[in-house]
């Protein structure tokens, strides 16, 4: 990934790593639990892995894609323990490392199964790897890093100029309230958002659903053509 904090280089290369061998199609279709599985982790990013970073770093909440999931990014020495670590959920396991050490936890709420938990971290790599390839094809310098925020659950990054009007948030959602699928969605920052491509359902912007991305022979060609034609449409 060109541009932004290498520590999210790590993150694309993960991201990259855990969808090698899926060919141009990696998502498949969600298992049954799918909504009630993002619902519990969003959960623990937000009441366990957003704390936990906080607390070692002082100030940082933002997560990103991890291998098996997402977690924090890691601290060289955290303000609370004073060593090296990281947290993170990984499959159905929530693991802490502190120093040499990684306390390894089932995660216990009964709405997980792992067939979902996969799911969520495919999309979460499927996303991770999309907005990267956004980045590199636009050459953008100005982007900001993509983060998994807690709040949210999703991963975005921030592309375009805002003294040009053309900065806009993208994203890649594995769900929320007004959505029961995971979606890719643009969020101009100012531009007008009239017309049949702002078709978005809970905020200003534009979507695409993952049932439109299921469908698709080239998911990665699709993706990256839903976020080149609205940006372009902002610009």
């Amino acid at each position: 990934m060109s541009g932004p904090a290498p520590e999210h280089a790590e993150a694309v290369a993960a991201a990259r790593a855990h969808l090698e061998g899926r060919g141009e199609a990696p998502l498949g279709p969600l298992p049954a639990g799918f909504p009630e599985a993002r619902l519990a982790l969003h959960r623990v990013a937000e009441d366990v892995l957003k704390p936990k970073r906080e607390l070692e770093t002082g100030n940082e909440i933002a997560l990103r894609f991890t291998p098996g999931g997402f977690g924090t990014p890691p601290w060289d020495a955290g303000l609370a323990s004073g060593v090296a670590g990281e947290a993170r959920v990984e499959g159905t396991d929530l693991v802490i490392v502190t120093g040499a050490e990684a306390a390894r936890t089932p995660l216990a709420d009964p709405a997980i199964s792992p067939e979902a938990v996969a799911a969520v971290a495919d999309w979460f790599a499927f996303g991770t790897v999309v907005l990267a390839d956004l980045i590199d094809a636009r050459r953008d310098a100005g982007a900001s890093p993509i983060r998994l925020w807690p709040e949210h659950f999703d991963v975005a990054t921030e592309v375009g100029s805002e003294a040009d009007g053309t900065r806009a948030t993208a994203g890649a959602s594995p769900g929320d309230e007004n959505h029961p699928e995971p979606y890719l969605y643009v969020g101009p920052w100012s531009a007008p958002t009239a017309g049949p491509l702002w078709n978005a359902t809970g905020f200003t912007g534009a979507e695409v659903g993952h049932g439109e991305l299921l469908g698709a022979v080239d998911q990665y060609g699709a993706a990256a053509g839903f976020f080149a034609g609205r940006l372009d449409a902002i610009a």
